[in-house]
């Protein structure tokens, strides 16, 4: 048993938002490649109080502010491997810090989670290709080489639960399972990018995406993030007929459309869900909800409210 089963068995909880949406309502400037892993190296400040801002708005898990981040899109900012693998770490001991600080505020409060954002390939391309799967020729074995110093460099500070998010290809997923099974099993969740309520982003079924990965060693629940909310509901029960014996998680976007030439959010959305909405989704057997891009801590705070009996 992990520390992500005894989350499970709580169930349902809440997990945290869209971190760069809360960088960017602090000011900062997401523009580059980095996007909010530039922070690890020049804001580490602002990476931790933005965890505790979720937090304190009632989030159980933490995810790591390295969606983003890995050896390639670091040396675009001319930062060597070595410094790449450190500041990927670094994502893990903030989180960690921010918790720290946490219980120190509200010593009674329930146990929270840190998880490692492994964000998809298709992001370090930085142009939207975790929303369309599209990777260019690349096969498993380049998407595994990708992957393999990122969850080397995550593992180390040692996080709860791996968080492979936003995947939008079948073969991303293949090369999840293999990772999963190399490293051990690290306790881990998958969540794809779907398009429409049965579809993930590349056009294959949802049922297909999760067979890949539903047997790999460590993977504890399967679902979807920085998917339109209106897909969510019959994505939970798909998830759950293909893979009954793992829980569901789902952190939709707040309705948002991303650009991907553009680089923006080409329209706009609510920064969180309607409280029958989010009980829908527990009624249909989602066990960890959140949000993702556009969701604040103001919406994780209603996530929460929902949540309670």
């Amino acid at each position: 048993m992990s520390a992500i089963d005894d989350l499970i068995n709580e169930g349902p909880v809440t997990i945290d938002g869209g971190f760069a949406t809360e960088l960017e309502a602090l000011d900062y400037d997401l523009s580059s490649d980095l996007w909010s892993a530039r922070l690890l190296e020049d804001g580490p400040a602002a990476v931790e109080a933005v965890h505790l801002n979720y937090l304190r708005a009632g989030a159980r898990v933490s995810i790591t502010a390295s969606y983003q981040a890995s050896q390639e899109t670091f040396a675009t900012a001319g930062i060597p491997a070595a410094d790449a693998d450190r500041l990927i770490a670094t994502s893990v001991t903030l989180a960690q810090a921010a918790r720290v600080s946490f219980e120190r505020e509200q010593p009674d409060a329930p146990f929270t989670l840190v998880a490692a954002s492994l964000g998809p390939y298709g992001a370090m391309m930085a142009n939207g290709q975790e929303y369309t799967g599209d990777y260019e020729g690349a096969g498993v074995e380049e998407i595994v080489r990708f992957h393999r110093p990122r969850v080397a460099a995550l593992l180390g500070p040692g996080p709860d639960v791996l968080a492979w998010e936003t995947i939008p290809n079948l073969l991303e997923a293949d090369a999840i399972a293999r990772l999963q099974d190399e490293f051990a099993g690290p306790a881990a969740w998958v969540s794809f990018q779907c398009r429409d309520g049965g579809h993930i982003a590349d056009g294959s079924p949802i049922e297909d995406a999760i067979a890949r990965i539903k047997d790999a060693p460590g993977i504890r629940a399967v679902g979807c993030n920085c998917t339109a909310p209106e897909h969510v509901l019959e994505l939970i029960e798909r998830c759950r007929t293909a893979a009954p014996e793992l829980a569901v998680i789902v952190y939709p976007n707040d309705g948002r459309v991303w650009d991907g030439m553009a680089r923006e959010w080409a329209v706009g959305g609510a920064g969180g869900f309607p409280a029958d909405t989010v009980r829908s989704w527990t009624a249909a057997g989602a066990t960890l909800i959140g949000g993702c891009c556009g969701v604040t801590p103001a919406g994780v705070s209603a996530i929460a409210a929902a949540l309670r009996p």
